[in-house]
């Protein structure tokens, strides 16, 4: 594996905070072969010497890199590098290509941590230049537009330059361990696959809660909202890894195209579906972690007035065979009581009760699968409670499988060094296709359009709580109540 890797916006936050500290890791599990290079361009007119201890400066910031292993960072600052240039100028990319990138049989992976308005230009420029060539792969980060139209034409920007293949489009949830391991529960297991449909599993609920509130991002927050920022991508990925059908292989073909399926299989939303089955929220002032925190159009940089939701939770519909009469309870949003993203299968009651009042309520098997904060899974169980009582009283138990427990040699590495390593691979199993993002939009832009029509604005919650009254009342109408 012979490459160079071109992080674009390198001097940027996610640079900073998520590819160094992966790359660094990678390095520090021998993932890195002695050839692979790490060159950063920004538009930062910052000494290009000394980069390296600045990027070590901004690990010793972060929980858990502040003790480094003093021989791999001498090997990693070896590999990294930095030029101060505009990458949508043709003119200053090609001191890059003559001075850096000058063997055209080593592959290039070009990582864009910049705002998706200058994906295009960039990407034009690095054509112009030369660097664009069939060993070279691309990778790009949400926001893939804002509807189906923009993000197409995005896509058609990038599809005129690269192949399909070579075009990495990352959604960090799904390089986490536990998103992952869906797969290998469902299809690895005799247990679980044969009730993982609508006659054993009565519904399931994907929630993605944040505690903090915008951090800064204002703006660009509120030309997105919870919908397109979370549910988009983020929710839409994990409902398609829990409710696609077994892919033919691992092959990323194979896994792409049961994914796209369950996403053309999603009910549509009509106007009055938006009315009864989504809810917009607004968070304002409130306590969060024990302090005061303001509301979200009082925050830095924020306008007095804003309808963009900062909470959605959405019941939806899934058509087909295995699924039908399932309800998929979606739901995220900012400044919540608890940061945790967790899916829940809720399975049915058993058919007949034999032990009558000694079932608690809410006893039914359920299997949570926690992505974060601890990454995890644990299976709900009914069972004796110990004693001589006589009726034989029952309690829900848990089995808990925690990866931290089990594994307790390896460390359970951040998203970002799987899906680097994947790019570096040429594999794209965790990564969106464009037919995907686009089926996804399609279905984002119904409950949009519905939520314009119906003039619905978002509902006011407390900072620190679970959000709007109204998502309660949304699962409670069906005798169900969120896990939280």
């Amino acid at each position: 594996m012979v490459c160079d890797i071109l992080i674009i916006g390198g001097d940027g936050d996610l640079a900073f905070r998520k590819l160094y500290p992966a790359l660094y890791h990678l390095d520090l599990d021998a993932c890195l072969p002695p050839c692979v290079r790490i060159v950063s361009v920004s538009r930062t007119p910052a000494p290009e010497e000394g980069f390296a201890a600045r990027v070590r400066s901004k690990f010793e910031s972060f929980a858990g890199m502040k003790t480094l292993d003093d021989a791999v960072w001498q090997r990693f600052a070896a590999r990294l590098s930095h030029m101060a240039l505009n990458a949508t100028s043709e003119a200053q990319l090609v001191r890059l290509r003559n001075e850096v990138f000058t063997d055209p049989a080593r592959d290039l992976i070009v990582y864009l941590a910049t705002p998706p308005a200058i994906f295009a230009p960039i990407c034009q420029s690095l054509w112009a230049v030369g660097l664009v060539r069939p060993n070279m792969r691309i990778v790009i980060e949400k926001p893939l537009g804002h509807d189906q139209e923009s993000f197409r034409q995005i896509n058609e920007s990038l599809a005129s330059l690269f192949s399909e293949e070579q075009i990495y489009r990352i959604d960090h949830y799904l390089g986490k361990e536990t998103v992952q391991n869906l797969l290998a529960m469902r299809f690895a297991n005799a247990l679980f696959e044969p009730l993982w449909n609508s006659n054993y599993i009565d519904h399931v609920q994907i929630t993605a809660a944040e505690t903090v509130g915008v951090e800064g991002r204002w703006q660009f927050y509120d030309e997105a909202g919870a919908l397109r920022d979370m549910v988009q991508n983020h929710l839409l990925q994990l409902l398609c890894l829990v409710a696609m059908e077994p892919p033919a292989s691992l092959a990323s073909w194979a896994v792409h195209d049961e994914k796209l399926k369950v996403l053309r299989s999603l009910a549509p939303m009509t106007r009055r579906d938006v009315e009864d089955c989504t809810v917009r929220g607004q968070y304002v002032a409130g306590s969060s972690g024990g302090q005061s925190v303001p509301g979200y159009t009082q925050e830095a940089g924020a306008k007095p007035v804003s309808h963009t939701e900062t909470f959605v939770a959405i019941k939806a519909r899934i058509n087909n065979w295995r699924w039908a009469g399932v309800p998929f309870y979606l739901r995220t949003g900012k400044r919540m009581h608890k940061r945790f993203s967790e899916i829940v299968i809720q399975f049915n009651e058993v058919p007949h009760a034999i032990f009558g009042e000694q079932v608690p309520l809410g006893g039914a098997n359920r299997l949570v699968i926690r992505l974060q904060p601890e990454e995890g899974i644990r299976l709900h169980l009914l069972n004796k409670v110990p004693g001589l009582d006589d009726a034989m009283p029952l309690e829900l138990v848990s089995l808990n499988l925690s990866l931290s427990d089990v594994f307790t040699t390896r460390r359970v590495p951040d998203a970002y060094e799987r899906l680097l390593l994947d790019v570096m691979r040429s594999s794209s199993t965790l990564f969106m296709r464009a037919d995907q993002v686009e089926a996804a939009w399609q279905w984002v832009d119904g409950i949009v359009a519905g939520w314009h029509k119906s003039m619905l604005r978002p509902v006011p919650y407390a900072a620190g709580s679970w959000g709007p009254t109204e998502s309660i009342a949304l699962i409670a109408r069906d005798g169900r109540h969120w896990q939280e």
